[in-house]
């Protein structure tokens, strides 16, 4: 079977519970994954959104949590924080610019929200430190055994188009 990444907050193209989102409690959504490939030594995790400011007319990606070297065995429980993180898990620059979860909140339109989990035969360097998504991208770009994604949908009820 191929990687999987899922979550008990919403189905893959469904949508995003208000509970996770800035109109919410702002909180991450419980994910975990299955059918890691041989190899697996650790996993990244980036959350993004691609349709901003307006899915009508992007023109930028908006990066919501960027984690690296967890660890194979495991889950992201709902509400997790830094300080719950599995041990040696590093955290990237968000576009808020600081470390954790953002949840959704487009400004305008409905928007998609990508959580991509990448299956690494290494552990990223401890000097990447708290990396942006590209450099975090670079470091892991020999090393990417499998990949995955989990697509969640979400549009404010105050500015529905």
């Amino acid at each position: 079977m191929p990687m999987a990444l899922k979550s008990d907050a919403f189905v893959d193209g469904g949508p995003i519970p208000v509970r996770y989102t800035c109109e919410g409690e702002d909180i991450s959504p419980s994910l975990y994954w299955e059918d890691l490939p041989d190899g697996t030594e650790s996993l990244v995790l980036i959350v993004d959104d691609p349709d901003a400011p307006d899915p009508a007319a992007p023109r930028m990606v908006w990066d919501h949590w960027i984690l690296y070297n967890l660890p194979p065995e495991g889950t992201l429980t709902e509400g997790m924080v830094s300080a719950y993180l599995p041990a040696g898990t590093g955290e990237g620059i968000n576009s808020w610019g600081r470390t954790g979860y953002g949840g959704p909140c487009p400004p305008i339109g409905r928007h998609r929200y990508f959580h991509r989990l990448y299956a690494l035969d290494t552990r990223l360097p401890g000097e990447l430190g708290t990396p942006t998504k590209d450099a975090l991208l670079l470091a892991m770009e020999d090393h990417i055994l499998a990949r995955t994604e989990l697509v969640g949908v979400y549009e404010k009820a105050s500015v529905k188009v």
